[in-house]
């Protein structure tokens, strides 16, 4: 892996990006009109709003850079780009850490974006400041990019990689926190919930939006870093050179 290889990865799918309007709607503007629509539907609720607007802000970037990172992988070695790409110097976690940075990049925009939009336009109420809820959608976000590579590893088709989803992504959602408290879940549940990075995030969002700090909103945060690098390192190494 060299530094000169991983940023020209990403320059490449900023690119690629810059030249996909539709891609940069879903990426910038989906998640905030989304929050939107829940604070609209929760208007009536606004205790509810208080108490789920966090957890939100933590779902939709999830799940939209898990979507779009797997398809975009996908649509790379289906193209037979990746292919290419394998042929020369160019290695696999310069490929995938190329890959990271440039939805990094987006999903800072993304958050300071959605954040923005769900406090200043939708009232979200938070007792922590803004910027570490900020940090928190970025962290969710990455999370979303390092599973969705890791996802499209074992995907052949862009079909198969929103396949994943329903595996993936919406056990998450159920147990993560969002529907209902973790600890009032069903013992076996609550272990499996232990289990799940979208547990974690959410529990970041809580503790930001209430005001704590220390290792209470340290530990999530850490848990959401260490699974996002181990889905990278995973990804990079399940990387297939050659297209099926």
């Amino acid at each position: 892996m060299t530094p000169l290889r991983t940023l020209a990865t990403a320059a490449r799918v900023l690119r690629q990006l810059s030249h996909d309007p539709r891609s940069i709607a879903l990426l910038l503007l989906a998640p905030s009109l989304l929050v939107g629509l829940f604070a609209w539907l929760m208007s009536e609720d606004e205790a509810a709003f208080a108490r789920t607007g966090g957890p939100i802000l933590a779902l939709f970037p999830f799940v939209l850079m898990f979507l779009i990172t797997s398809v975009t992988t996908l649509r790379e070695r289906r193209s037979g780009t990746l292919e290419r790409l394998m042929t020369t110097p160019l290695g696999k976690a310069d490929f995938v850490l190329g890959y990271a940075l440039a939805f990094g990049l987006a999903a800072t925009l993304q958050a300071i974006v959605t954040v923005s939009f769900a406090v200043l336009v939708c009232g979200l109420e938070t007792t922590g400041p803004i910027w570490q809820l900020g940090v928190v959608a970025v962290l969710d976000a990455l999370l979303g990019t390092g599973l969705g590579l890791l996802a499209s590893a074992f995907a052949r088709t862009e079909f198969q990689a929103v396949q994943f989803m329903p595996v993936i992504v919406f056990p998450q959602i159920l147990l993560g926190g969002l529907l209902m408290p973790r600890d009032h879940m069903p013992e076996a549940l609550h272990t499996i919930s232990d289990w799940l990075p979208l547990s974690y995030a959410i529990d970041a969002v809580n503790a930001v939006t209430a005001g704590t700090e220390g290792w209470d909103l340290g530990k999530p945060l850490v848990v959401i870093v260490g699974v996002t690098i181990v889905a990278l390192v995973c990804a990079a190494g399940t990387l297939r050179r050659r297209t099926l």
